[in-house]
């Protein structure tokens, strides 16, 4: 089983590419933030040790995350987001890992482990392969404001927030231009899973 990474700034269309590949590939596809909100259930370790780092203000009555008003805490306060991320990264990868297992004994021929943070969270070493899913930033910014309601303002911070083109083409080892038509993109997706195939 093939271990694809895919990473992509906010906003590349990293989604649509995902599912894509579930569709036409036999392909199994986690999304790191998906285990991460499903880690971060009321009762869970890690539920418990983010409240005990932002108090009680970070979660309702029944226990349940205010993730929006933790993301604004983090925002401006870098300290704030590593001790997050030490608390969260570790039970993510730990899980993943078990993913992995699991779908490998499953029979997959593929393995698609996408996150944002895929380079900084260390996950380049258990990926076979990383593509950055590329487009350019007004195509971002459009599909911000459309898709999730973000200022222009908004799109710009998050973004600065994140790697830079630079940084994610070095550290890839393919790019998908995600920027026009869906078809184009397909096109490129198909390329590099024949690519894959023969090798």
């Amino acid at each position: 089983m093939k271990i694809i990474g895919i990473t992509g700034g906010v906003g590349c269309g990293k989604s649509e590419v995902l599912n894509f590949i579930e569709k036409n590939y036999d392909a199994a596809v986690v999304r790191a933030d998906e285990v991460g909100r499903d880690l971060m259930r009321p009762g869970t370790d890690c539920t418990r040790q983010i409240i005990d780092l932002f108090g009680a203000r970070a979660a309702d009555a029944e226990g349940k995350l205010d993730r929006a008003w933790i993301a604004d805490q983090i925002f401006h306060n870098p300290e704030q987001r590593e001790a997050l991320n030490a608390i969260v990264h570790p039970a993510v990868q730990r899980e993943i890992l078990r993913l992995i297992d699991q779908n490998r004994a499953c029979g997959w021929q593929y393995f698609f482990l996408e996150s944002a943070i895929l380079i900084e969270a260390g996950y380049t070493e258990i990926c076979d392969e990383i593509w950055y899913i590329y487009a350019d930033v007004q195509t971002r910014t459009a599909r911000l404001q459309a898709g999730r309601g973000y200022t222009q303002e908004k799109s710009l911070a998050v973004m600065e927030n994140q790697l830079s083109d630079e940084a994610f083409r070095e550290a890839c080892d393919a790019v998908i231009d995600n920027s026009g038509f869906f078809e184009d993109t397909m096109e490129q997706i198909d390329e590099r899973m024949t690519e894959l195939a023969a090798q």
